[in-house]
C-alpha cells in the first residue's frame, strides 16, 4: 500500500548531494511532470541548495519577522501572499501595527502586492469570509492586486499559507515564509501559552474566552525563495474562473472577483546560496475538473515524501499535528513501527477538535481513536502522544504540522497528518535537510525538535543537555506529563509542575455515532482527492 513511483536522480557532486539525495524526492518521486517547481533551479532539480532555514515557532515570533521584513520594503519591491484565512486588523506586534496596515504602507511605497485569499465552494463559513473579502478589498483599493480563489474541489480549500518578499535592488535580502499560520485572530500567542488578544470568533468553548494557540512557520533564504514565488505564480496564472459556484459570483462585491487574474511581475533570478541547508518544496493539490494547469492528475508530493522517508526511518519520528486523524494517513507509521521493533514515535496534538458542532466533534473523534488504535497496536509502548495545557491548566490548541525523522529530515508546513491535507485541499510544505558536514553541531532537525521540547518543557533554551539524544528525550517528556498529570489527579497540591505536557487519552465515541460519523468523515471531514485508479490501487 502507498507505493511511490520511485527513479534515480543524480545532482550535481557536491558535499550534499548524498545526504539530500537519499532523503529527498527526485522529480519522478514527486509524480508531477506538469509542474514547473522542479526546474527553478540549474542544478539540483526537486529542491535547492544552500539555503537558511529558521523555524518560527508561535505566532508572535512570526509575526514579529514578518513586520521586519515588510516594513523593510520600498519602491520596487514585490510581496506575494497567499493564505487559507486573513483578517487585515490582525496586530502583528504590541505596537498596535496590523497586517493590514503594513501591507497598505507598502502598497503606498511603490512596492507590489499580490495576494491569494481561499473561497469557499460555499459560503458557509460565515468565520471568516468576510475578513478574506475585506482583505481584497482593502488590496484592491491601494492598487494591489489580490483575489478570491474557488478553484478547488467542493469541500475542499486552499490551505497554503506563504509570504514571498523580493528586493530587486538587494536580492541577499529576499525572504519567503511559510507554514501553518494565518494572519487571523488567535494566532498570535507566545511561548507562555496565554493566548493572542485578539480572539477567533468561533472555537470550541473548551479553549476558553482567549485560546491558547501553539503552531510553527518557517523563514527561508537562498534559492527556494524563488521556488516559493514559483509555486505562487503557478496558481496565480491558472486560467480557469476564479468563482466555481455560478450563483455565488452574483453576491461577489468586486467587480472582476471572478475573472482571471492581472499579470505577475517578470520572475526574478533565484537568490544566491548563504546557508547550510536542503529545502524540499512538498505540495497537494487534487485531482480536480477543470485540472489544474500545473497538476492536471493533482500533485501528493507531501504522502509521497512522508512515504519514502518512513521506509528510511531508523529510530526516532516526532510530530506535532493538528489532524493527526486519519486511519489511511496513521498507517504509514504504522507500517514502520511494526517493521522496525527499535522505532519510536512521539506526537503532539490538540486535546479537542477546534469546533463544537456535532459533526466535526463526532467525525473527528471516530477517526482519532481509529488511528491512534492502528499506532499503538503497531507499536505498543513506543507510541507516546501528548497533549499542551498553558499554565492556568487551559488547554493549548496544537495547530502546528511538524515532523521530525531521526534528526536529519524535518518538515513545517500547511497539510496535515490526514487524507484531506495528503490528497484534498492545497498545500505548501517544505522539508529540511542538512547539506554539508555539521562537525558535531546540531542540525536544523535536532534544533527544531528540542526547541519544542523546550518550550513544551517549560525551559530556557540553554536548558536541553538531556534533550539532544531522542531516546534520553523521549523518558524527560514522559516524567514531566506524568508529574502534571499526578498533580491534577491529586487535587493540585502546592506548586504546578513545570511545563505544557499531559499524556493525551484516546476518545471514546458511542457504537451508534460511529455508524453515521464515519461515513459522513469520509465524504465531508476527510476527503479523498485521489485520481479513481489511485483509489483502487491504494496509491498516493
Amino acid at each position: 500500500m502507498n507505493d511511490d513511483p520511485a527513479a534515480g536522480h543524480t545532482p550535481e557532486a557536491d558535499s550534499a548531494a548524498p545526504e539530500a539525495e537519499s532523503w529527498l524526492l527526485s522529480p519522478a518521486e514527486r509524480d508531477n511532470p506538469a509542474t514547473g517547481l522542479d526546474h527553478v533551479q540549474t542544478t539540483a532539480p526537486a529542491w535547492s541548495r544552500g539555503n537558511l532555514a529558521t523555524p518560527l515557532i508561535d505566532g508572535a515570533e512570526y509575526f514579529r519577522r514578518l513586520r521586519a521584513e515588510l516594513a523593510d520594503t520600498a519602491a520596487g519591491d514585490q510581496v506575494y501572499v497567499a493564505a487559507w484565512i486573513g483578517d487585515p486588523q490582525e496586530q502583528l506586534d504590541e505596537s498596535a501595527t496590523s497586517v493590514g496596515s503594513e501591507l497598505a504602507r507598502a502598497l503606498r511605497s511603490g512596492v507590489s502586492v499580490h495576494a491569494l485569499f481561499w473561497q469557499p465552494y460555499v459560503d458557509a463559513r460565515s468565520d471568516f469570509v468576510p475578513e478574506n473579502r475585506r482583505f481584497v478589498e482593502l488590496l484592491r483599493g491601494l492598487g494591489g492586486a489580490a483575489v478570491l480563489d474557488q478553484r478547488v474541489r467542493a469541500v475542499g480549500s486552499h490551505h497554503q499559507k506563504y509570504v514571498v518578499i523580493r528586493r530587486p535592488q538587494r536580492p541577499d535580502t529576499d525572504v519567503a515564509f511559510l507554514g501553518g499560520i494565518d494572519p487571523f485572530p488567535s494566532r498570535r500567542d507566545d511561548h507562555a501559552h496565554r493566548g493572542d488578544p485578539q480572539v477567533q470568533s468561533s472555537i470550541a468553548q473548551v479553549y476558553g474566552p482567549r485560546p491558547s494557540w501553539h503552531d510553527a512557520h518557517l523563514e527561508i533564504r537562498g534559492p527556494a525563495v524563488a521556488e516559493v514565488e514559483h509555486c505562487f505564480r503557478e496558481r496565480w496564472r491558472d486560467s480557469t474562473n476564479l468563482r466555481r459556484a455560478p450563483y455565488s459570483w452574483r453576491r461577489e462585491k468586486l467587480a472582476d472577483g471572478h475573472h482571471a487574474s492581472p499579470a505577475l511581475p517578470e520572475p526574478l533570478p533565484p537568490p544566491d546560496r548563504c546557508g547550510p541547508h536542503s529545502v524540499q518544496l512538498l505540495r497537494t493539490y487534487p485531482k480536480k475538473t477543470p485540472p489544474y494547469p500545473f497538476a492536471p492528475r493533482g500533485e501528493r508530493s507531501v504522502a509521497h515524501a512522508y512515504a519514502k522517508v518512513l521506509r528510511k526511518a531508523r529510530r526516532f519520528v516526532y510530530v506535532e499535528d493538528q489532524f493527526l486523524w486519519s486511519p489511511m494517513v496513521a498507517e504509514v507509521f504504522a507500517e514502520t513501527l511494526r517493521r522496525k521493533p527499535a522505532m519510536r514515535m512521539v506526537a503532539v496534538v490538540p486535546s479537542r477538535p477546534d469546533k463544537d458542532g456535532a459533526l466535526q466533534v463526532a467525525t473527528s473523534d471516530v477517526a482519532h481513536r481509529k488511528a491512534l488504535d492502528l499506532l499503538r497496536a503497531a507499536g505498543g509502548d513506543r507510541v507516546e502522544v501528548y497533549e499542551l495545557e498553558n499554565p492556568e491548566g487551559d488547554p493549548v490548541y496544537v495547530h502546528s504540522k511538524v515532523c521530525v525523522v531521526d534528526d536529519v529530515w524535518a518538515t513545517v508546513g500547511s497539510a496535515n497528518l490526514n487524507r484531506r491535507s495528503w490528497t484534498y485541499d492545497s498545500e505548501l510544505t517544505a522539508a529540511v535537510v542538512d547539506g554539508q558536514d555539521r562537525s558535531g553541531a546540531r542540525g536544523f532537525a535536532e534544533d527544531l525538535r528540542c526547541r519544542l521540547w523546550r518550550e513544551h518543557l517549560g525551559r530556557a533554551a540553554d536548558e536541553d543537555a538531556d534533550l539532544a539524544d531522542p531516546e534520553e528525550g523521549c523518558a524527560v517528556l514522559r516524567r514531566a506529563a506524568a508529574d502534571l498529570d499526578a498533580w491534577h489527579s491529586a487535587g493540585q497540591p502546592g506548586a504546578r509542575p513545570p511545563g505544557h505536557l499531559r499524556a493525551h487519552p484516546r476518545p471514546r465515541t458511542p457504537l451508534r455515532t460511529k455508524a453515521w460519523a464515519v461515513p459522513l468523515g469520509r465524504l465531508l471531514t476527510d476527503p479523498d482527492g485521489r485520481p479513481r485508479r489511485f483509489r483502487q490501487r491504494g496509491r498516493w
